[in-house]
């Protein structure tokens, strides 16, 4: 039987291949037809998709993974065992993708868990049409009468040629001069599993391959020797190479393995990556349509208050216009009056009640005013400037798009975004910003700083194109902020002996005031249970505190005596620093230590953060720089120097846009960074 080559990915070629070579063989078989199976694609099939690729044999009782990879039992067993971490999370790694497959059994032992698996149906029947016992290639038909329309039984195989052959034809392939050394199976006696492939030489193909240039790196025969390497200095034996070639590729395959499975989890993080885009795409859009709402309620407002005015004033005049109509109708009914009673006197033939009239009514004979000398009633009007307006629409601006890289992005440079003021009317100093750090509170970004000298905690935010700020007088002066959540902090009162807990809303609230028995300074977040905090003095530790400021254990910090700053990295290791020994020292939770980094020449290293891929920024107060340091504490860059306008840079953090917030002097200036290079 031939099997057309079926495209697209090995899963569906594997499943077109199985799905016709059964249904053919089913066919065949109720037809009573003889099979005929192509040695070339069954050869393929074998190599394919029936060999394991630990012993790169053909699969001994396979078991499948549910990565749907295919090994044999015996080697995933073997390689199980020397996974430690696979065999307590009670899980079978996969060889090729190191993807885990959870046992169904997992208090039974190792050997339970690999037996119990599986072969996938694909696999079980290609072994049952292709594997080894099988009698799928029993029946031939030779290839050179194929081609010539005839079915004639083949009853050999050359496994040089890799081709069947009927007697009559055998024996034209003997007569031929190249051809008669070939190696020739019989089929009846299923020697073609058996026989090794002849490796012949492809210049010279009668010549098996007997040498391999160590030079040129590549295998040859005896006449390839003589004529193009016999310049070449080492040459060796194929049986001597063999070992040493095999154990190359084994070891190729093994690093091959390693990049696979290191490319499978890049490719992992880019789809997850992607996910990740196409939510905040939609969040900005969000924020844009928030924005024009924004905007629109600010139009909708002025437009009602002009509309108010429109019918206030319009109002004002339609209450005077009625008014005046009705003191005219007023008039108007005593002019009709005064009209009737004089016409009376004059057509009455009494002339007593004419004169009697005439000397009543003798001022307003004499009053020769216009009847309508109130001034006209004022026109309500709009005016606008309309070339002032169509320019404020055009210069409108709802926000921009821009890429942001993050700092670990060594192709990114810090350009400053904005910078934030800090001092405020109320301060009797300048301030001394020791800290910052931003949180996210209803959607809106709140920067919360401690301020030394003026003894506040102050949050800085901007809402409906406004900007606020907020300040906690606390008993004594702040130093570094814990983040416990997007709404509340922690913060380190030492001249007090305390720890205050703030509710951010944005503005600052109070929660609870925690009385420590030490001076603590630094102050991290380690848990949402348990806080780090270094104290002042010469007790190179950190002490791990509850929330009600009990000491549970401490951590011995080496040459850091009294930490200025604590910084939590996401393995949960502890960075410290203190500016008398000028070092930052990295810790695990328990103590030990991992390393320790000193900045060159006039140093102070303070405030620590730490990017989401593992990245350390210091900020090194004496050299008004941020230097930016590997997960290990290797130097990477300086990230930020005086260049960039800091001066005495003490705190800093990232926010979750990867905006970097730095104090320098009474400000805060906050950088972004884009794709271009500069060499700092």
């Amino acid at each position: 039987m031939y099997i057309p080559a079926v495209s697209g990915s090995r899963e569906t070629k594997l499943c077109h291949v199985t799905r016709a070579s059964n249904q053919e063989v089913r066919r065949l078989q109720r037809e009573d037809a003889p099979i005929v199976i192509s040695m070339a694609t069954a050869k393929k099939l074998t190599e394919n998709h029936l060999t394991c690729v630990i012993c790169t044999e053909v699969f001994t009782d396979p078991a499948t993974l549910h990565c749907h990879h295919t090994f044999c039992k015996s080697c995933l067993l073997k390689y199980t065992c020397t996974q430690p971490e696979a065999v307590q999370a009670k899980s079978i790694p996969c060889p090729s993708c190191r993807q885990q497959t959870k046992v169904t059994n997992p208090d039974s032992p190792v050997e339970e868990w690999v037996s119990q698996l599986k072969p996938s149906h694909v696999i079980q029947g290609l072994m049952d049409d292709f594997g080894p016992g099988t009698k799928a290639v029993e029946e031939h038909v030779c290839s050179v009468c194929t081609k010539q329309g005839k079915t004639t039984p083949a009853t050999s195989w050359c496994s040089v040629c890799d081709v069947v052959y009927c007697e009559g034809c055998l024996q034209l392939h003997n007569m031929m001069p190249g051809l008669c050394d070939h190696e020739v199976a019989h089929l009846s006696d299923h020697t073609k599993t058996k026989v090794k492939r002849r490796f012949m030489c492809q210049v010279h193909r009668d010549k098996p391959i007997e040498l391999f240039c160590k030079d040129c790196k590549q295998a040859i025969c005896t006449i390839c020797c003589s004529i193009k390497h016999r310049t070449c200095k080492d040459v060796d034996t194929i049986e001597s190479m063999t070992p040493l070639v095999k154990e190359q590729l084994t070891s190729k395959i093994e690093k091959l393995g390693i990049k696979i499975a290191a490319m499978n989890n890049i490719i992992t993080q880019r789809k997850s990556t992607i996910q990740d885009v196409k939510i905040n795409s939609q969040t900005l859009k969000d924020q844009v349509m928030k924005t024009r709402d924004t905007v629109m309620r600010a139009i909708l407002r002025k437009e009602k208050k002009l509309l108010g005015d429109i019918d206030k004033a319009t109002d004002k005049q339609l209450h005077d216009l009625q008014a005046d109509i009705k003191s005219q109708e007023i008039e108007l009914q005593m002019y009709q009056q005064q009209y009737e009673f004089t016409a009376n006197a004059v057509t009455s033939d009494c002339e007593m009640d004419m004169y009697a009239v005439y000397e009543s009514m003798g001022e307003t004979f004499t009053d020769n005013r216009d009847t309508d000398n109130r001034p006209a009633a004022g026109r309500v009007v709009l005016t606008h400037d309309l070339d002032k307006l169509s320019k404020a629409v055009d210069e409108l601006q709802l926000g921009e798009v821009q890429v942001v890289h993050g700092v670990s992005d060594l192709g990114s440079s810090p350009v400053l975004h904005h910078t934030i003021d800090c001092k405020d009317d109320g301060d009797r100093e300048d301030p001394d910003l020791c800290d910052v750090t931003v949180l996210t509170v209803d959607g809106a970004k709140v920067m919360a700083i401690t301020d030394y000298n003026n003894k506040r905690l102050k949050t800085y935010y901007t809402s409906n194109f406004k900007s606020f700020h907020n300040q906690l007088l606390l008993s004594n002066c702040p130093y570094q902020i814990a983040k416990l959540s997007e709404s509340q902090i922690a913060v380190s009162v030492p001249d007090s002996q305390e720890i205050v807990t703030v509710n951010v809303t944005p503005g600052p609230v109070l929660l609870s005031t925690i009385k420590t028995s030490k001076e603590y300074w630094a102050l991290a977040c380690l848990s949402s249970s348990q806080l780090a905090a270094g104290t002042g003095g010469q007790s190179h530790s950190v002490d791990i505190l509850d929330m009600t400021g009990r000491i549970l254990r401490s951590i011995n910090t080496g040459v850091i005596g009294s930490p200025d700053y604590i910084h939590i990295i996401r393995n949960n290791n502890l960075i410290v620093s203190e500016e008398a020994v000028k070092s930052l020292v990295c810790v695990t939770s328990e103590g030990d230590a991992v390393f320790t980094y000193t900045p060159t020449g006039d140093r102070a290293p303070c405030g620590i953060t730490s990017t989401s891929t593992g990245d350390i920024l210091l900020v090194d107060t004496y050299s008004h720089k941020v230097i930016q340091l590997t997960e290990s504490g290797q130097f990477v860059r300086y990230v930020l120097t005086q260049q960039d306008g800091l001066k005495d840079p003490r705190g800093v953090c990232l926010d979750a846009d990867g905006l970097l917030y730095v104090t320098s002097d009474r400000y805060v200036k906050v950088f972004k960074f884009c794709a271009a290079y500069r060499n700092l």
